[in-house]
C-alpha cells in the first residue's frame, strides 16, 4: 500500500469501526429493553441480562455492517471531494480504480467478517440465545416467581403466590393454566413448595381445590368441573414442549447453511419450511457479499461526480437512494424465493448485480450520464 492508501484506509477503517459499533449499540440498547424487565420485575441479575441480550449482537452486526461500510464509503469519499483531496489525486494521475483500492480493501474485510458472521457465529449465538430463554422460561421458573405478584410463565400459565417463606414454602396459591386450548384450569391451594425435576420445575400444592371448564358436547352443554384435593401437582415449565422437541423445532437462525439447503429428512418439515429454509441458506450466503456490493455503489456514485465549490448534496443523496431501493428489493426477492424456489438466483443477481453496474462505472465506460458541476454564478471566481 502506498502511503495515499494507508491515509484513505486509515479515514474509511476508523470511520467504519465508530459507524458500526456505535449502531449496533443503539440498535442493541433498543431491543434489550424488552429483556430489562427480567433484572427490574424479576430478581435476575445483571450480568445475566448482559449475556443474554449480548447473544443478539452478532445478527445486528451481520445486518448492520453492509450498511455502515456503503456509509462510510460514501460519504467519506464525498467530503474528500468536496476538501479537493480527490481534486490533487486525480491532477497525480491516479485513476478512480487506484482511488478506490482502500475502499475496496475495507468492504472485502467487512465481506469476510459477515461471511464468518452468518456462516458460523450467528447460529452459533443464536441457538445459545434461544437455550438461555427456554431456561429462564422453564428451568427458572421458580426464580421468577414473585410474591404477591401475578407471575405469567409464558403466555399460557398464570401464578400467584400471596407469600412466600424463607425455607420457599408458598401461601394462598393461585393458578390459572391455558395450556390445553378450550379448557382452562384454575387451581387454588393454601399452601405449596416448589420441586426440580428432570422436566423442569413444578410445585405441589396442598389443601386445594382445582376447577376446570369442559366444553360443549353434543350430550350436554359447557359445565364447571370442581375437585378438591389434599395434595396435586402442577408443571411450571410454560410449553408443553420438551426440550428435546425444541431441539427438534429449531428455527431458521440456529440452523447452519448446510442444514438449510438439505434438512434432514428425518425431521419431518412440511414443504413450506423446506422452502424458507433453502432460501434462508441462499440469502445466508449471499447477504457478507452485500458489503462490496454497496460499498462500490458509493464508490462508484461519489467518484462519478464532479467538483463543485460549495459543494454538491447530489451524490449523497443518489447513493442513499440506491441503496434503500436496493434493500427494499432485497426484501421482495427473499420473501419471493421464500415461496417459490424457483426464483433463488434472484437472490444472487440482486446481491452481484450492483457490483458489476459499479465496476463498469468505475471503467468510465461511455454513456454513463455523470453528475457535472454546476454552472458557477455571477458571485463564484
Amino acid at each position: 500500500m502506498t502511503r495515499l492508501d494507508r491515509y484513505l484506509f486509515r479515514q474509511l477503517g476508523i470511520g467504519l469501526l465508530a459507524v458500526t459499533i456505535g449502531l449496533a449499540a443503539l440498535v442493541w440498547l433498543t431491543q434489550s429493553l424488552r429483556f430489562i424487565e427480567l433484572v427490574l420485575d424479576r430478581g435476575l441479575s445483571l450480568a445475566v441480562f448482559v449475556e443474554l441480550t449480548g447473544l443478539l449482537l452478532p445478527s445486528f452486526f451481520a445486518v448492520i455492517l453492509p450498511i455502515t461500510t456503503f456509509v462510510v464509503t460514501l460519504f467519506s469519499y464525498v467530503r474528500l471531494n468536496g476538501d479537493r483531496e480527490l481534486v490533487v489525486m486525480r491532477a497525480a494521475g491516479l485513476s478512480d480504480w487506484q482511488l478506490s483500492r482502500p475502499a475496496l480493501l475495507i468492504a472485502t474485510l467487512a465481506t469476510g467478517f459477515c461471511l464468518f458472521l452468518q456462516l458460523w457465529l450467528v447460529p452459533v449465538s443464536h441457538a445459545a440465545f434461544r437455550s438461555w430463554q427456554f431456561e429462564i422460561r422453564n428451568e427458572m421458573a421458580a426464580i421468577l416467581l414473585q410474591e404477591g405478584v401475578f407471575s405469567s410463565l409464558g403466555d399460557d400459565l398464570t401464578v400467584y403466590a400471596r407469600r412466600r417463606e424463607a425455607d420457599g414454602t408458598l401461601r394462598g396459591i393461585l393458578v390459572h393454566d391455558m395450556r390445553e386450548p378450550g379448557t382452562p384450569v384454575t387451581i387454588m391451594a393454601q399452601e405449596g413448595r416448589l420441586v426440580s425435576t428432570p422436566a423442569g420445575p413444578r410445585v405441589i400444592l396442598l389443601n386445594g381445590q382445582r376447577e376446570q371448564l369442559e366444553p360443549a358436547t353434543a350430550t350436554h352443554p359447557a359445565r364447571l368441573s370442581v375437585l378438591s384435593f389434599a395434595e396435586n401437582s402442577v408443571d411450571l415449565a410454560s410449553s408443553s414442549r420438551s426440550p428435546v422437541d425444541v431441539a427438534r423445532n429449531r428455527d431458521s437462525r440456529e440452523r447452519f447453511v448446510p442444514e438449510l439447503l438439505n434438512p434432514d429428512p428425518a425431521e419431518n418439515l412440511p414443504e413450506r419450511d423446506i422452502r424458507k429454509f433453502r432460501a434462508e441458506g441462499h440469502q445466508r450466503l449471499a447477504s457478507p457479499f452485500t458489503a462490496l456490493s454497496m460499498a462500490m455503489v458509493g464508490l462508484a456514485v461519489a467518484l462519478a461526480s464532479g467538483f463543485r465549490r460549495h459543494g454538491d448534496w447530489r451524490p449523497a443523496a443518489i447513493g442513499v437512494a440506491l441503496v434503500v431501493a436496493l434493500l427494499a428489493l432485497g426484501l421482495a426477492i427473499g420473501n419471493l424465493a421464500a415461496r417459490d424456489n424457483r426464483y433463488i438466483p434472484l437472490i444472487w443477481l440482486h446481491t452481484l448485480g450492483p457490483v458489476l453496474g459499479a465496476a463498469w462505472v468505475l471503467s468510465g465506460r461511455p454513456g454513463w450520464p455523470k453528475i457535472r458541476p454546476a454552472a458557477p454564478s455571477a458571485g463564484e471566481g
